[in-house]
């Protein structure tokens, strides 16, 4: 790859199910790439069906990076992960070849890809341990409903579930006076790289029909016996790697707090709201240009109006 390029940084972002993988691969292949997830929860070990993680099988070749690293019961950040991707963006580069993040997990790309500073975020220890003893004792939907009043656009973005980012975006603004929304807003976006920013989008309908199918696939090819093995493991709704969609919906079947059917209604339909705040979130933070992958006659050839979209933007011709 020539020099000029070695700054450059394919993103490709979009919905759960809407082809990311696939189109990563594509891309890879033809600018000499290496593929980077950009999914908060595939970074866990032992935790495959249930993200649609990529199987060895599948990767053609192309090498693929922050994927299994922790252990399930570890906790991650949005913060060490914009270290480890920064330095693995420098190590693509140092090999010629082409940087692709590839994901769904909005702010871990967005802290990528721009100067985003978490450092000086504000911090309460006194008043986190406060709030997660009320979290442990049985009021964490009034934590989410404090944080819905102060501040509905971060609420929105978070699961009542996900105890640790309601409690970190109160502590926010216990310690500032202003909400997450606001500081996160205030952060600098100012672009690192000479990135190349692709959206992936389809019809509402087509897609939750393929978020549907995807569920279905998961269900048959063992989410289950992964849930049991991971609790077995010892892992619990305690833990961050088991709030994951899929994950909290089986956990609660196999715990008798629900039925199979009603787990896996429940599992389709947090993946389908899962998808609208995605696509919300993109679409307001990111400055991408959008591809419509909706019709299935065209996709081959949208497919190829991106691939030469990125070609223009490296100013390089694609590899045949």
């Amino acid at each position: 790859m020539q020099t000029k390029q070695k700054n450059k940084v394919i993103s490709i972002i979009g919905p759960t199910a809407v082809g990311k993988t696939e189109l990563s691969l594509q891309i890879a292949k033809r600018f000499n790439g290496e593929i980077i997830s950009g999914d908060s929860m595939q970074i866990y070990k032992g935790m495959d069906i249930g993200t649609a993680k990529i199987k060895p099988s599948e990767m053609q070749g192309v090498p693929h990076h922050l994927i299994n690293l922790k252990e399930p019961w570890e906790s991650f950040s949005a913060a060490e992960y914009q270290k480890i991707v920064r330095g693995k963006i420098q190590e693509v580069h140092s090999r010629g070849n082409l940087p692709i993040l590839v994901g769904g997990t909005g702010l871990y790309i967005q802290s990528v890809l721009y100067d985003y500073q978490f450092s000086d975020a504000p911090a309460d220890i006194s008043f986190r341990e406060r709030m997660e003893e009320k979290a442990q004792s049985g009021e964490a939907l009034n934590l989410y409903n404090q944080l819905k009043a102060i501040d509905p656009e971060a609420a929105d973005k978070i699961h009542p579930n996900n105890h640790r980012r309601v409690i970190r975006a109160l502590e926010i603004f216990h310690c500032t006076g202003k909400t997450m929304t606001e500081y996160q807003k205030n952060q600098q976006s100012i672009p690192l790289y000479g990135d190349i920013l692709i959206g992936l989008t389809m019809d509402r309908e087509t897609l939750y029909q393929r978020i549907n199918q995807r569920v279905d696939l998961m269900i048959a090819e063992g989410l289950v016996q992964e849930v049991s093995d991971l609790m077995n493991k010892g892992l619990s709704a305690e833990h961050q790697s088991m709030k994951a969609i899929g994950y909290k919906e089986i956990a609660n079947y196999l715990e008798d707090r629900t039925s199979y059917e009603d787990a896996v209604t429940l599992l389709k339909k947090n993946s389908r709201h899962y998808a609208k705040r995605q696509l919300t979130w993109f679409r307001n933070k990111m400055n991408a240009e959008w591809f419509d992958l909706t019709d299935k006659r065209e996709h081959w050839k949208k497919i190829a109006e991106i691939i030469d979209f990125i070609a223009g933007k490296l100013e390089l011709k694609s590899n045949n």
